[in-house]
């Protein structure tokens, strides 16, 4: 076999079906849009959502609640999980971005007093509950920030 004989095999390349090529051709006339309507025009396509002219879902829903622009989010951690650390450790955003514990820092971390800590370690974060710093200073360690 030489690579001037090499081609598909028989029946694997299908040709694309022609429209509109009279009567005969399986799809001609009205070149398989049925008759009339939106769907049988040139540009015939309704916008997402749209209905057919019945009271979209969207605003058939009533609407509730109001949702700020200026809403912070910030990434959560639990006191329970500072224990993988080991003893003395500085905990700042980026230790805890590098261990998993946050993916992103969005507008900042804030460490919530959930579970107990066993390890005194040294934190650097900007926010966090009463609770958590209770518990962070309990166990020997310190904070900043």
């Amino acid at each position: 076999m030489k690579l001037n004989e090499l081609r598909p095999s028989k029946g694997s390349k299908k040709a694309k079906k022609r429209v509109g090529r009279g009567t005969g051709s399986g799809k001609g006339k009205t070149s398989g849009r049925g008759h009339k309507g939106q769907l049988a025009r040139s540009g015939g396509k309704s916008r997402r959502g749209f209905e057919g002219g019945q009271m979209p879902l969207a605003r058939r829903v009533p609407k509730r609640g109001f949702t700020s622009l200026k809403k912070k989010l910030y990434a959560v951690v639990n006191v329970e999980d500072l224990n993988q650390f080991e003893p003395e450790t500085l905990i700042t955003p980026d230790v805890l971005q590098a261990s998993g514990l946050i993916k992103q820092t969005q507008n900042g971390v804030k460490i919530l007093g959930k579970g107990d800590l066993k390890v005194p370690l040294m934190v650097e974060i900007d926010w966090m509950s009463e609770g958590a710093k209770e518990k962070i200073l309990s166990a020997g360690g310190s904070v900043a920030g």
